[in-house]
């Protein structure tokens, strides 16, 4: 029996080494990217936006946490200017010289447990003079968060969370992101249903301008691109015209504190 020519089959061909995908300087659907930013009058509309945003949150910490601290209208609007103010530099920190992100870096829900574990400390209870509590309290919450940022700064630094991380899939972050999400339920609802002829129609009003009205007018992005501003100034028009008009005249004094424009507070108490 003949054989064959000599030599073994053929090796395949090599295959092609794997490459990145190419990085694109503006990705389909996106109006802005990195690389194409928006311009000056715009961006500093969704600046402004971005703010009301983060300030309902920043507001809600103090207004949960300093009642219970044994502080009042003053330091409550002292916590606010504070958070607000840190929340900048840490903002301009991270653009700067972070990851760059278009986010404002503001107060994290997942301090607010071990705030309240240390305002119901027992060593606090014997105090009698509010403003003394208060100060203390604060005085502890500041030593604490002083020394978990200190571990947060050792861990980060040292790389140990980059070799942590290794070994943690993506999607860990999910339930840790979907508890710290339904906290602000417990917060922000309850706010909500304390004056519900306000925050329901601030709601709807979003809804309508982010999801409804882009597809009935379709020739620019403007009012899904600035939802939380026409909603917020549409809704606080008509919450004044409200207090204006006598509607919350004779209302329980929680009604007024909640849906009346002129009773927060915080003005009136700021020391400027």
């Amino acid at each position: 029996m003949a054989g064959g020519g000599g030599g073994g089959a053929a090796p395949p061909p090599k295959q092609d080494e794997l490459h990145p995908h190419p990085v694109k300087d503006q990705l389909p659907n996106i109006s802005y990217c990195i690389t194409s930013p928006p311009p000056w009058p715009e961006a500093i509309l969704l600046g402004f936006q971005h703010y009301l945003v983060m300030l309902g949150t920043t507001v809600i910490i103090p207004t949960a946490l300093v009642p219970q601290m044994g502080g009042g209208n003053e330091e409550k609007a002292k916590v606010i200017q504070t958070l607000l103010f840190v929340a900048g530099l840490n903002t301009l920190a991270q653009t700067l010289f972070g990851t760059r992100l278009p986010a404002v870096i503001g107060g994290s829900y997942t301090f607010v447990v071990p705030t309240i574990s240390i305002i119901l400390a027992g060593r606090y209870s014997g105090i009698v003079d509010p403003h003394e509590k208060f100060e203390r309290i604060m005085r502890g919450i500041q030593g604490a968060l002083i020394v978990a940022s200190t571990l947060q700064i050792v861990i980060g630094f040292s790389g140990l969370w980059r070799n942590i991380t290794r070994f943690i899939s993506p999607l860990s972050a999910v339930p840790l992101v979907a508890l710290a999400g339904f906290g602000l339920y417990e917060l922000g609802f309850p706010g909500v249903a304390k004056c519900v002829e306000i925050g329901l129609p601030q709601l709807i009003l979003l809804v309508v301008f982010s999801q409804y009205i882009p597809h009935v007018i379709r020739t620019r992005h403007v009012f899904d691109r600035f939802a939380v501003i026409f909603s917020v100034i549409i809704v606080w028009v008509y919450a004044h015209l409200l207090t204006v008009g006598g509607a919350y005249k004779n209302a329980p004094p929680k009604t007024q504190s909640s849906c009346r424009t002129d009773r927060s507070g915080l003005v009136e108490s700021a020391p400027w």
